[in-house]
């Protein structure tokens, strides 16, 4: 397929020092006119962010904190840098959070996915994301625009009007879900409508098995998938290498431990923290929830940019134990009081009607009372008992769970 610009296939250590002189371009601006962003940044010399390791020391931004900061200081707590009526979109995602639109084609990013996945200049797209005050039509046709594709804004349901708008217009493309995608073919085969003009598909917001991946290529569509969020747009995007999601330009993707604000060796699993370099919405370190992680080398597809495995569980996974809530960062914080460990798994269970903890810790020759030591730790921290188990370094899974909750 097509790039989409020269951007994709950059030098990637070119690429990452003309990110991070952008981000501090864009946090020079921006500080003084979002203040949400400047108590962010508050205590952090900004001409340091040099690079990964420099930006790790900026606290993370999650999800749950932006709502209840928008509900403090409507519309977008403090975050942007511009009035809302100098906004394209003023929109709503569940939650509700509010998500702005800026005014320039292709502000979601979308195009070079879209590019990616075949689509061109002269296309006709049905676009089934919803345009109802959520940013997911919006996101894809903007894209789609960008490419010179003309779009059918057809939303999600109503399939039989559906099948008439594509017997009209004949469209080449599909924007959605991967299953309303399923729906649609199977409703043409029940009512012997010829929807065979789709033949390429750009698709998101569900899960893609290789059951129904298989079942797609079967009906004559080449899909592609795509990872976007509704503040963020396209994080990263499938190519035709079809191995792994190649991290979008424009911004900064990382990986850090669930419940905390540290960045994982590569290849490992953890959460995934954008940094959007938006001049009206500058997201900084903005903690998505999703798990994945890094894969190594480059793709085979040419392009230069990093590559995430895909979507692989959420992280956050604090859960309650005999009444308390038990954290992600508790456990990472047992682990920093015992640096000879390795990858640490909080286990909950019932016994007895009870419930009960195992803490599995690895670690290389450990020395003698270690595990009581870190018994120790782990009822200071968390203020509840809980056994511990040494296992050989590597014998934990690499699924980015700290806290396995196994009461069913």
């Amino acid at each position: 397929m097509p790039f989409f610009d020269k951007r994709e296939t950059a030098d990637p250590e070119k690429r990452e020092k003309s990110q991070f002189r952008e981000l501090r371009a864009l946090l020079e601006y921006a500080r003084g006119k979002a203040p949400a962003l400047k108590k962010q940044l508050k205590g952090i010399d900004i001409k340091m962010l040099k690079g990964r390791e420099a930006l790790a020391g900026v606290p993370v931004l999650r999800k749950s904190d932006l709502l209840a900061l928008q509900q403090a200081a409507p519309p977008f707590a403090g975050f942007t840098t511009v009035k809302p009526g100098q906004l394209a979109r003023l929109l709503i995602s569940p939650g509700p959070i509010a998500d702005p639109e800026g005014i320039y084609m292709n502000w979601w990013g979308a195009a070079r996915a879209l590019a990616a996945a075949g689509f061109a200049k002269g296309d006709v797209v049905l676009n089934t994301f919803s345009y109802h005050f959520t940013p997911g039509g919006f996101i894809m046709d903007s894209g789609a625009q960008a490419l010179g594709c003309a779009v059918i804004p057809a939303g999600p349901g109503n399939t039989e009007q559906q099948l008439q708008a594509i017997a009209l217009f004949r469209p080449a493309a599909y924007c959605g879900t991967p299953d309303f995608l399923k729906i649609l073919f199977d409703k043409a085969a029940e009512t012997k409508a010829d929807i065979s003009c789709i033949r390429k598909a750009l698709v998101s917001g569900a899960a893609f098995p290789p059951s129904l991946q298989a079942e797609v290529k079967k009906l004559g569509v080449d899909a592609y998938q795509a990872y976007a969020t509704a503040d963020l747009g396209i994080i990263a995007y499938e190519s035709e290498a079809r191995q792994g999601l190649i991290c979008n330009e424009g911004i900064i993707v990382e990986i850090v431990r669930p419940g905390t604000d540290d960045p994982v060796q590569d290849g490992e699993v953890g959460e995934v923290v954008v940094t959007r370099l938006s001049e009206e919405y500058p997201l900084l370190r903005l903690g998505t929830g999703d798990l994945s992680k890094f894969l190594p080398g480059l793709s085979p597809c040419g392009r230069t940019n990093r590559r995430l495995a895909g979507w692989m569980g959420r992280a956050d996974q604090r859960t309650k134990v005999k009444g308390m809530f038990v954290d992600p960062a508790q456990v990472d914080a047992i682990g920093k009081r015992h640096p000879e460990l390795g990858r640490l798994r909080l286990t909950v269970s019932r016994a007895n009607e009870q419930d009960v903890m195992m803490l599995k810790a690895e670690a290389q020759n450990a020395s003698a009372g270690l595990a009581e030591k870190v018994g120790e730790t782990l009822a200071g921290l968390l203020k509840l008992k809980g056994a511990v188990e040494l296992v050989k370094p590597g014998s934990l899974p690499n699924d980015g769970k700290v806290i396995s909750d196994e009461r069913g």
